[in-house]
């Protein structure tokens, strides 16, 4: 893992879920990688290992690792679909209508939004 800023708007296990989420949707880890241990990732970042413990038992309840008996966790195979149908649906559902306010505020047509995001990608301001 990476270094992580953990911010006081949230809890730290709820935090450090998220930052494995983002691994899986990045595909840093992909379907069949183990998580680091407990005790590794309560060592590196200086948590007790019980915060590490709920991250990563909020990730087994939503199936997105499986437990191996002595080995540890797991992503499971699904992991990268699910997550991705539940980034999308929330997107849709809770940024986009805030960003589409937005856009419609300051009267940005699709040209402008496209060309902008062209210029982006090609490296231009």
């Amino acid at each position: 893992m990476t270094a992580i800023q953990w911010s006081d708007g949230a809890p730290i296990y709820r935090q450090l879920k998220e930052r494995v989420v983002a691994m899986m949707l990045d595909g840093v880890l992909k379907p069949g990688d183990a998580l680091p241990s407990v005790r590794q990732v309560a060592a590196e970042y200086q948590l007790n290992p019980i915060t590490v413990s709920r991250a990563y038992q909020e990730l087994a309840d939503e199936a997105l690792v499986e437990k191996r008996r002595g080995l540890g966790m797991y992503v499971t195979e699904e992991a990268a679909r699910k997550l991705l149908l539940n980034e999308r649906e929330r997107f849709l559902k809770e940024e986009w209508p805030l960003v589409l306010e937005r856009i419609q505020r300051l009267g940005l047509s699709t040209e402008e939004l496209l060309g902008a995001g062209n210029d982006q990608k090609a490296g231009t301001p």
